[in-house]
């Protein structure tokens, strides 16, 4: 049964919404005396139920494994009778004296917790102990997700976001069922990951002299001011431990054979003119690409070695993208390369060159991924494309029979602007309001329902540019990500823009007692007073 919630029913503004929600009469009453009982499966769950609960509560609630009391209880658990609602849907069911929380896998159990704290009085965000009766309306409510991947990409290389940032936002994206985290960790502008064989390329890569001020096709000098900054490996498998505790993935994206000036910068040999280059201080496409021969490769290979000793993660992202071929070109002994491998061009070179990779990512049990540039010159065996400039790469790959991930520019690069108003801060250009996310369908209708299967879900991205503080880049996040975020969660047929945005001014406050910064609803009302910027840039350039 499918229930629209009404908008004048604050206690139900749930993001993204449930597949299913029935509202009953009554309340449960959470006290000190409210326990979490919980089975084997499910006991870190619980006591992260308990700990995030707390700040508000003022008092810890007690986690027990023993159902045999008579207190008011959370009650969570492992249910094989839902194996129908898959992986990450749940069954939420509260009534007065009793939550019960049941899924067949934890991780539906975990996101069953998280609608549980948007059903509490939105107090219970606040970091500190507020006095008031705490509620839970009466409910049932059955939830699964649309797709499999829901996606957010934060782009650290070339603004460096702090650790400390990063774990926030794991919070903030798993309470809204975003499961993937894609962080781009290396580019011309910065090498952001410790590699113990090769410690130049955090050394040397990982800082910059200088940024370009203002956008890059309207610069107006440089800042002096070096910037830079990295993970050490102990920092990513902190953050791979907190985002696995929140059952999110954390993708790590180590771009090839393009957007590698900040590594040839600590290694020119890797290059293809082996000459010294800096970390690169502009923004745009540089023309540094790494040089496709077997001192490379094993360099490459170490490097991933070490990134996948971090990352469980099935899938690798290598990047591929907007890969200048003039080095190649130029060059003799990569002509010579083209020629002995029978190659028509430096497209065909660059799937060459992908599929030694993916052969060796295969060999450790990963997946390789890639944005839509690699189906240029052929699609490596058993890549999967993330499809970014637009969804015509998307559809090839799918039709193909080739995962995908959609996440065109226009729709979800969150590095747009999203008003016309002349006081929003610098953004790379474009327009993306929040209801322009809300309409996006990852779906395509030309594809038949086999190859559909094919699109795995859909993510924002957020490259960094222009960001070069947390606010700014919350500001940009929220609440466009949480529109993807029910875009990708919500079935279809329950998307109604009116009811979203009902809820989103509900949801406000509970962002602001966790401390996020966002554009508020009550702009977009706003909207109409200003006309279309006349300085936007094109979408996609820099």
């Amino acid at each position: 049964m499918h229930v629209r919630v009404p908008l004048n029913r604050p206690e139900l503004s749930i993001l993204p919404q449930p597949a299913s929600i029935v509202r009953e009469e009554g309340y449960f009453q959470l006290t000190q005396d409210t326990v979490i009982v919980t089975d084997q499966e499910t006991q870190a769950i619980g006591t992260l139920l308990a700990n995030m609960l707390a700040p508000a509560l003022g008092f810890l609630l007690s986690v027990l494994t023993d159902e045999h009391t008579h207190l008011p209880t959370i009650s969570l658990g492992i249910d094989s009778q839902l194996a129908h609602l898959g992986q990450e849907g749940y069954m939420l069911k509260v009534t007065a004296g009793q939550a019960t929380l049941r899924a067949a896998h934890p991780a539906g159990v975990f996101y069953a917790t998280q609608t549980l704290r948007q059903l509490l009085p939105v107090e219970i965000f606040s970091s500190t102990p507020v006095s008031r009766t705490w509620t839970i309306p009466a409910v049932s409510i059955e939830d699964f997700p649309r797709f499999s991947w829901r996606g957010c990409m934060l782009d650290s290389a070339r603004h460096f976001i702090p650790m400390q940032e990063v774990v926030k936002l794991i919070d903030v994206l798993a309470f809204h069922k975003i499961n993937v985290l894609h962080l781009h960790l290396t580019d011309d502008q910065g090498w952001r990951i410790e590699i113990k064989k090769y410690p130049k390329l955090t050394e040397i890569g990982a800082y910059r002299r200088e940024t370009v001020i203002g956008h890059a096709r309207r610069p107006q000098g440089y800042d002096s001011t070096p910037h830079g900054g990295f993970y050490s490996q102990d920092d990513l498998r902190e953050i791979v431990a907190y985002a696995a505790d929140r059952f999110m993935t954390v993708v790590p994206e180590i771009d090839m054979p393009g957007h590698a000036q900040s590594a040839i910068a600590a290694y020119p040999e890797l290059g293809v003119l082996k000459a010294p280059v800096e970390v690169a201080t502009t923004w745009g496409i540089h023309p540094y690409l790494y040089n496709p021969t077997e001192a490379v490769f094993q360099f490459l290979k170490d490097v991933l070695s070490e990134v996948m000793a971090i990352f469980p993660s099935t899938f690798i992202h290598i990047g591929g993208d907007e890969a200048i071929k003039d080095q190649w070109q130029d060059s003799q002994q990569v002509q010579a390369l083209i020629k002995a491998l029978k190659l028509k061009d430096e497209d065909e070179l660059q799937s060459w060159f992908l599929s030694q990779i993916r052969t060796f990512l295969a060999h450790n049990n990963r997946r390789l991924l890639g944005w839509d540039e690699i189906l240029d010159g052929g699609l490596p065996s058993g890549a999967t494309v993330m499809s970014w400039r637009g969804m015509d790469g998307g559809i090839m790959a799918a039709q193909s029979h080739h995962d995908v991930v959609m996440t065109p520019t226009s729709s979800v690069y969150l590095d747009y602007y999203q008003s016309n108003d002349p006081a929003e801060p610098l953004a790379i250009g474009g327009y993306l309001p929040v209801d322009k996310v809300y309409a996006f369908d990852p779906t395509p209708t030309v594809l038949t329902p086999e190859q559909a299967q094919h699109i795995l879900g859909a993510q924002c991205n957020l490259w960094s540019e222009y960001v070069q503080t947390t606010e700014h880049l919350e500001y940009l996040l929220f609440p466009r990500a949480i529109a993807l975020s029910e875009v990708v969660w919500t079935p279809k047929e329950r998307l109604e823009f009116s009811d979203f945005r009902g809820r989103l001014a509900v949801h406000e406050a509970r962002l602001a007692s966790l401390n996020v910064n966002f554009r508020p609803v009550e702009k977009l009302d706003q909207e109409q007073m200003f006309p279309a910027r006349a300085d936007l840039v094109v979408p996609g350039g820099f």
